[in-house]
């Protein structure tokens, strides 16, 4: 069920497209070579995932805040390379005059499909995709070999420029599906059904091969008389299928033309509403766990709206038609920019420790891909051939860290002493002036509430029942809200403060008249989510238990979910963790090298 999306939502213009040059330019092994580390990539990738101990949406939390650039930039170089592929290689030369308006129709209902359909409808609706448009692919095919007296392609016709491209071809494919949101996505939902990652995407490897094989069969019946002079004088044979079919329709077989066009809008529009559906799904997820106060201000339509990232690229690609580039230069960046970053996913995935940097990993890339050009245009196959090894130098801390020798590990005893209060000195409020109270108050970051239990909070056992500890805690939170919020009223309120979730880690028991201190501070929050840490402490055991609890916030009226409250940011200013962009003493983390390679 998962293999046609996940072939589909693969067969982008540079799979499209270029496997029809590809097998023109260099004869059936130079499409094979370019085939099977395409496939290879794609299985790879559902292949480490599905073995990995973390779950892909685990990964996904981890990597999110690290790669977001590099994960859009890759959404917006595919989508480039999409909308310039069927632009200039199908719907000008068929349509002609109108091809612009055609094709912002066809970009916007696709994605209109991507926002209105969940992953699970969109992926039945590619197996409707898949069904007709390899069917009219298989039309087309039968068709144009008919009318076709083309002998075929070569077996191999390889030159200089094929023998360069050969590893940035393995390395750029096999690292490719990694930065591609869509994949991450599927992946995800995958694992939630409980299915199996890696067979899901071997059979989709499979099927895209195929989809691949169609297209390079085509090509094979009509050989290369589209081929055009790019801006760089080399031929493109991209076009080719496009001119055989305008051809065929000049001789009365319309339906030609047609059938391409069907089978190419099928890549097209899966692309497309692929694209929309899994990079809102990441911009959503993403937002909600930012603690970015300025996110908090920019309505999330607008925040986790695709739209931008396609503006831009269909911009893009419509100056590039024009100007008569080549798809080769919107391909480059998949084996030279986006290596860095590619392998330290990978690795990262794998088990190693972060070590992306993404500015450092971007200036590599963009040489990387000067060293692609000049060796490609002129040709110098050694330049082509090492491009894609100088982006690897951006990952090589990590892939040192993976493939090299470990260090062992030291063993220390580790002894579980109860935990003490630092002080039994009057709390105080956070200016160190009057003391607050000597049953609650500020203590650092910790808000704390002394209590002393009861023959009344035990049960007949004699220890203290179970569900006081919840109680006391629920207890010590109120406090902390009216020190923090004092003049917060119910009845004037525009918020209410819910407890999202509850849990609680039971230690040891407590008995009546043990001095108790419940501990709560702020632990983190996102956009929407503040989580608080508890501890329940005796003076005569130590710790009694730990938990934390997630609250969330609504508007009165309707209960809908609400962006942290600026009331609340300001009450509790001063108790934000350290490490959060809302504290006043927050410093952005720099980590020096001497630090990194430590």
């Amino acid at each position: 069920m998962w293999a046609p999306t996940i072939g589909l939502s693969w067969l982008w213009g540079l799979g499209f497209f270029y496997s029809i040059h590809v097998t023109l330019t260099y004869g059936w092994l130079g499409f094979f070579g370019f085939a099977i580390s395409n496939v290879g990539g794609l299985w790879l990738f559902g292949f480490i995932l599905g073995r990995s101990k973390r779950t892909p949406d685990q990964i996904m939390k981890d990597i999110e805040n690290r790669y977001v650039g590099v994960f859009l930039l890759f959404q917006m170089a595919a989508l480039v390379v999409t909308v310039f592929g069927f632009v200039a290689y199908l719907w000008q030369p068929i349509v002609g005059e109108g091809a612009t308006i055609g094709v912002a129709f066809l970009l916007l209902a696709s994605c209109a499909i991507g926002h209105a359909l969940s992953l699970e409808q969109i992926k039945k609706l590619h197996i409707l995709y898949t069904v007709i448009g390899v069917a009219a692919g298989l039309v087309l095919l039968s068709g144009l070999r008919q009318t076709s007296d083309y002998p075929g392609v070569p077996l191999q016709q390889f030159d200089a420029r094929f023998y360069g491209l050969v590893m940035p071809t393995v390395i750029g494919f096999l690292l490719g599906p990694w930065l591609d949101i869509q994949h991450w996505q599927r992946a995800v939902y995958i694992k939630r059904e409980g299915g199996s990652v890696g067979i899901a995407y071997g059979a989709g490897a499979l099927l895209f091969f195929g989809f691949l094989l169609l297209n390079a069969s085509i090509a094979s019946t009509v050989g290369p008389i589209g081929s055009i002079i790019s801006i760089d004088g080399l031929p493109s044979a991209q076009g080719s299928v496009s001119a055989a079919v305008v051809l065929a329709a000049e001789n009365g077989a319309p339906y030609l033309a047609i059938a391409f066009a069907i089978w190419t809008i099928a890549a097209l529009t899966s692309t497309v509403d692929s694209f929309y559906c899994a990079t809102n799904w990441y911009l959503r997820g993403k937002n909600m766990r930012s603690n970015s106060p300025l996110l908090a201000l920019i309505p999330d339509g607008i925040a986790s709206s695709p739209l931008w990232l396609l503006i831009g690229a269909t911009w893009v690609a419509y100056a590039a038609v024009p100007a008569n580039f080549s798809l080769m230069y919107f391909m480059m960046p998949f084996a030279t920019l986006f290596v860095s970053a590619s392998a330290n996913l990978v690795c990262e995935a794998l088990g190693a420790k972060p070590k992306f940097d993404p500015v450092l990993s971007f200036l590599i890339g963009c040489g990387s891909s000067l060293i692609f050009i000049l060796g490609y245009i002129q040709p110098v196959p050694g330049f082509l051939f090492l491009s894609p090894f100088i982006g690897l130098i951006g990952a090589l801390p990590v892939i040192i860290e993976l493939v090299g020798p470990r260090s062992k590990a030291i063993p220390v005893e580790i002894v579980d002493q109860p935990i003490r209060m630092m002080s039994t000195a009057p709390l105080t409020n956070t200016s160190g002036g009057e003391e607050i109270s000597q049953s609650h108050g500020f203590d650092g970051e910790w808000f704390v509430m002394h209590l002393t239990p009861t023959y009344d909070d035990t049960n007949s056992v004699g220890n203290v029942y179970f569900a006081n500890y919840v109680r006391w805690v629920g207890k010590a939170r109120e406090l902390f809200f009216n020190v923090c919020m004092p003049d917060f009223d119910l009845a004037t309120t525009r918020f209410y403060i819910l407890t999202r979730s509850f849990t609680h880690d039971y230690r040891r028991e407590s008995k009546e008249f043990e001095q108790i201190s419940v501990r709560i501070k702020i632990a983190r929050h996102n956009r929407k989510f503040v989580t608080l840490q508890h501890e329940i402490h005796s003076a005569a055991q130590g710790l009694l238990g730990h938990g934390e609890q997630s609250l969330m916030f609504v508007d009165r009226d309707q209960y809908n979910p609400l962006d942290i409250p600026g009331e609340v940011i300001k009450g509790f200013l001063a108790y934000w963790p350290k490490d959060s962009r809302l504290s006043p003493s927050y410093r952005p983390t720099v980590q020096d090298k001497t630090k990194r390679q430590a």
